[in-house]
């Protein structure tokens, strides 16, 4: 699969890394992309860098996203002729002392944060995964053959529910099915396992 990461930081870095190594064609992307050269040093396999609207712009199958929450606004509005139809994998939290009132808004609110994020990017499809592991465990922790960390993961449609199963699985991780995206409520920051990195027996009990 080609992969848009859009937010090439401590999440979106590590997962390109992981997804390259994987065999995926990975779009490392940043406002600055010539930040990034020694991320794509660093990478193993298919990956180059480039900007958020080259990436949007080069019809990826998958886009993460792993911005700050208050970019999504903008991002869906920039971008909207481009992601039509597209999986997106919301790596997202919002944090109102980063974000302001907008997260807060949004966490005081009756949709959650993922509901938020598939309501602005209305035309593509959109999942939610990877926003509660913590970076150093992304990091060190995948390519296990025992002992694997089980993702949580929400998902909109059937599409985007067996694309974000497969990129969990392919890295060395387990995927544990949390429900659509009007459950994920529980992933959200401060929620029950939010930052909680378990095995799968363990996670599907705290389900």
């Amino acid at each position: 699969m080609k992969i848009g990461v859009i937010g090439s930081g401590n999440i979106g870095g590590n997962l390109g890394k992981h997804w390259a190594k994987a065999g995926h064609e990975v779009l490392f992307s940043s406002r600055h992309p010539e930040e990034l050269s020694n991320l794509i040093r660093e990478t193993e396999g298919n990956a180059k860098a480039v900007s958020v609207e080259k990436a949007f712009e080069a019809n990826a199958d998958v886009y993460l996203l792993a911005v700050p929450f208050k970019a999504i606004d903008q991002l869906a509005e920039l971008y909207a002729g481009e992601y039509g139809n597209r999986v997106i994998i919301d790596a997202t939290n919002p944090y109102p002392e980063r974000d302001g009132k907008m997260a807060q808004d949004v966490r005081d609110g009756n949709e959650n944060a993922s509901e938020y994020t598939a309501m602005k990017f209305g035309t593509a499809k959109t999942a939610k995964a990877f926003n509660t592991i913590k970076a150093e465990h992304l990091k060190n922790r995948a390519w296990r053959d025992q002992d694997r960390i089980a993702i949580p993961y929400a998902a909109q449609d059937e599409d985007s529910k067996q694309v974000t199963r497969q990129l969990i699985e392919d890295i060395g991780f387990d995927a544990v099915y949390v429900g659509d995206l009007s459950k994920t409520k529980i992933m959200d920051p401060d929620q029950k396992i939010y930052g909680k990195s378990v095995n799968r027996a363990e996670l599907e009990a705290m389900l």
